[in-house]
């Protein structure tokens, strides 16, 4: 790939706003075409960022000028059009998960291997500075050496704020398959490849009501467990306890530790590309009524900060410079072979075994510039 990378997306709904309008920003990106099942919404869309075409995901797929697909469908339909856009010989970067079940997407990253072609997953949140700061001080080991994790995500539920909210309490996501990505995906950056996980799940209620938009009032079901925790066991040998949960009167999100030998490390929420990381030492020996209040030493966050998208600029700069990209499909597959695993632990009662194994994802550089033209 030299100049420009001609990206197109699929998928013209609510987070095709923010890939919009930093992908455009991109010098090394140019973005020529939406599509979407609503050709409407995608000529809305279109317009309104200067996109050339717009159309179905036929015209998307057809377009010989189309070099990068973005995948922005609901995730029952991410395999489908991930598939097909990687046989129509175009590289793809998919929204999160990057499928539903192991074979399916097994053989998708089959597919794109034979092609030729590459394929991403989102989230690429673990590229922005926020959590690369705070791995690269990992690695520098101002903690030490890691032991152990704690993440949390709670809240009461994205029925409260989404016009249509069922897709996200279907088979398939709850929060374990919406949210978990984002927290898995940065203890696999942190920690490489998980051994074993195992899981217990609830559901509040079985059915929810839709509290905002046109539907606002409708009840519909609730097929997924709405509340997870999660206890995952790594190759490395560092372990994490994960909650995840649309049914907490608290809201608590991107709650990251990491605990290791010599401090604990709080990280920037997974869900963003910003954000504070800041670390306590040990205190010492602690007598009876002693405080244990300890100064937290904050780390200046490096990196110039951008939003969702990231990921595939450092994909088609990775193509052009013959490396590996780092929010791969393999990295993708793994994490969802995990949640799956969970999933499948939460309703035996058995630790799972995971086949899968993760690539080391390499971390950023510190002077990487979203907005500086490399091709």
């Amino acid at each position: 790939m030299t100049g420009p990378v001609n990206v197109a997306l699929i998928g013209a709904g609510v987070i095709s706003d923010t890939y919009l309008q930093n992908l455009t920003s991109f010098p090394d990106i140019r973005v020529v075409a939406v599509g979407d099942l609503l050709v409407d919404r995608a000529r809305a869309q279109a317009e309104k960022y200067g996109v050339p075409a717009w159309g179905t995901a036929d015209d998307v797929l057809s377009n010989p000028d189309v070099e990068v697909v973005v995948n922005l469908t609901i995730p029952s339909a991410h395999v489908e059009i991930s598939s097909r856009a990687v046989q129509a010989g175009k590289h793809v970067w998919t929204e999160k998960p990057l499928g539903l079940d192991r074979e399916s997407t097994r053989q998708l990253l089959q597919y794109a291997e034979a092609a030729g072609v590459r394929v991403g997953s989102a989230p690429d949140t673990i590229l922005g500075p926020g959590f690369q700061t705070a791995k690269r001080a990992i690695a520098e080991g101002v903690i030490g050496t890691p032991l152990f994790a704690q993440t949390s995500f709670q809240t009461q539920g994205p029925d409260l704020w989404h016009p249509s909210p069922a897709f996200l309490f279907a088979r398939g996501a709850g929060p374990l398959l919406d949210m978990g990505p984002y927290y898995f995906s940065a203890l696999v950056s942190l920690f490489g490849t998980i051994d074993r996980v195992a899981a217990v799940g609830s559901k509040a209620a079985e059915d929810r009501r839709v509290h905002t938009g046109p539907d606002a009032g409708t009840l519909f079901p609730v097929e997924a467990p709405s509340t997870m925790q999660v206890l995952t066991a790594f190759e490395a040998g560092q372990h994490a306890q994960s909650t995840l949960s649309f049914d907490s009167a608290l809201e608590r999100h991107g709650v990251v530790e990491i605990h290791g030998t010599e401090g604990s490390l709080v990280i920037p929420d997974p869900n963003m590309f910003e954000g504070r990381s800041a670390y306590v030492k040990p205190l010492g020996m602690l007598r009876d009524g002693m405080s244990t209040d300890q100064p937290w030493i904050e780390l200046e966050q490096t990196g110039v900060v951008t939003g969702r998208g990231l990921g595939v600029l450092d994909m088609v700069r990775a193509i052009a410079e013959d490396r590996p990209h780092r929010a791969s499909g393999a990295l993708g597959f793994h994490v969802l072979d995990a949640l799956l695993g969970a999933e499948e632990s939460a309703a035996s009662g058995e630790f799972v075994r995971i086949e899968s194994s993760a690539l080391v994802v390499e971390p950023m550089p510190a002077d990487f510039d979203p907005f500086a033209a490399t091709l």
